[in-house]
């Protein structure tokens, strides 16, 4: 019995890892919000890592987390750096393009709790009362990545930080 047990044990573990492997090599998030505010205005907020702190979702889950600005104070080379407790971990943001008030994109990499490497990118388009803005993020899909996509997927992971961030970024560019 307890050998058709460990058979029927390694028959799963091994249906589970040939399914992680026909997994995409990469994902996407994206979320869009409209804010009524001109783009100008809106994309101070993100060129600006200065400014995350009024918006970002991450900013407020950890009180100590300790915070890094390099390079220019905004646009492209503008850096920072975070590390904190478990729920922000640790990482590093860099802009790496800025066209002012269009587009804002970012290499994103995270350290801990597990290394990733992804990219991000914020595009504003001019609406008749204000700016549409889209918040996606993208980056290649490890294994681990696969794996874990099996059972919740990065879209439903991110994806309610992006709209509770773009929440947060539409109440302070909107007052």
């Amino acid at each position: 019995m307890l050998k058709k047990i460990l058979i029927g044990l390694v028959v799963v573990v091994v249906a589970v890892l040939g399914l992680a492997m026909t997994q995409p090599d990469s994902f996407q998030v994206q979320r869009t919000i409209t804010i009524n505010a001109p783009p100008e205005k809106v994309i101070g907020y993100l060129n600006d890592f200065h400014a995350w702190q009024a918006w970002s979702p991450w900013e407020k889950l950890d009180p100590n987390m300790q915070r890094n600005f390099e390079g220019p104070a905004s646009g492209v080379g503008s850096a920072y750096g975070w590390s904190g407790n478990d729920d922000v971990g640790q990482g590093r943001m860099e802009i790496t393009e800025n066209v002012v008030p269009n587009k804002v994109g970012i290499k994103l990499g995270f350290i801990k709790p597990f290394e990733a490497h992804n990219t991000t990118v914020f595009t504003l388009v001019p609406q008749t009362h204000g700016t549409l803005v889209t918040w996606t993020m993208s980056g290649p899909s490890p294994f681990i990545t696969k794996l874990m996509g099996l059972f919740v997927s990065m879209d439903k992971m991110i994806g309610k930080d992006f709209e509770k961030g773009l929440a947060q970024l539409k109440e302070v560019a909107e007052k």
